[in-house]
């Protein structure tokens, strides 16, 4: 087993048989000691996080597979807090892509001038490269077809699975009396026809939720979903 890569929130090992195994980590994103799904930053640690977040991403995927949506996922392993996943290549050096139901974080503070906080969103779709220097700009389509980082059909198929996915999770949670504001997700190619497919995680970590008003931490929203 061999490190490739050590990130913000997981190691990724490459395994002896080409795929790859994810090692989630108890760090979270944040700022100044809060967490925030969409820093740029490790800003706390909270213990138990990787485990309770690898247990909601197994439930998501194992989900996900049943409605015959592509991932790079094969398994987890919630002991040793692993999953083992298909080696996958991303767009450019890496896309983030979000759908937004409620006018918050980054998209709130960038067009406040037009919305109300928390006003409802129509699944919005955003697209931001993955750029810490440059705090992950968002991008258009024209851009990243400009700039070769997908072409239109990929970009139409980013999307689509980017509503869909965002909409089974949503449904997950309203069962629980939970709102999904909004859910960051990544995608890459897998497989020699280079389908386009969820990679990475769905957890806490990924999204904002509330539930009658009050936001919900990670952890607490990983226990709610779980039990």
């Amino acid at each position: 087993m061999k490190l490739v890569y050590k990130g913000k929130t997981k190691d990724v090992y490459l395994l002896e048989d080409g795929n790859y195994l994810l090692k989630f980590k108890d760090d979270v994103t944040g700022v100044d000691g809060k967490f925030d799904p969409g820093a740029n930053s490790v800003g706390l640690t909270i213990e138990g996080v990787g485990k309770s977040g690898l247990k909601l991403t197994k439930m998501f995927f194992e989900l996900l597979r049943e409605k015959q949506i592509p991932t790079h996922y094969i398994d987890a392993d919630i002991e040793n807090a692993t999953m083992t996943v298909k080696p996958a290549t991303v767009f450019g050096n890496g896309l983030e892509v979000i759908c937004r139901y409620r006018a918050v974080g980054s998209f709130y503070r960038r067009y406040g001038a037009y919305v109300k906080e928390g006003q409802p969103l129509d699944a919005f779709v955003e697209v931001t490269i993955k750029d810490d220097a440059r705090q992950d700009p968002p991008i258009s389509e024209d851009a990243l077809v400009m700039l070769g980082i997908l072409n239109r059909e990929e970009y139409a198929t980013l999307k689509d699975l980017t509503i869909k996915i965002a909409g089974i999770v949503k449904d997950v949670l309203a069962k629980k009396g939970i709102d999904l504001y909004d859910i960051k997700f990544e995608f890459g190619r897998i497989g020699e026809d280079k389908h386009i497919a969820l990679i990475d995680e769905i957890s806490g970590g990924n999204m904002r939720a509330y539930k009658d008003g009050v936001y919900i931490e990670p952890l607490e929203l990983e226990k709610l979903l779980l039990q």
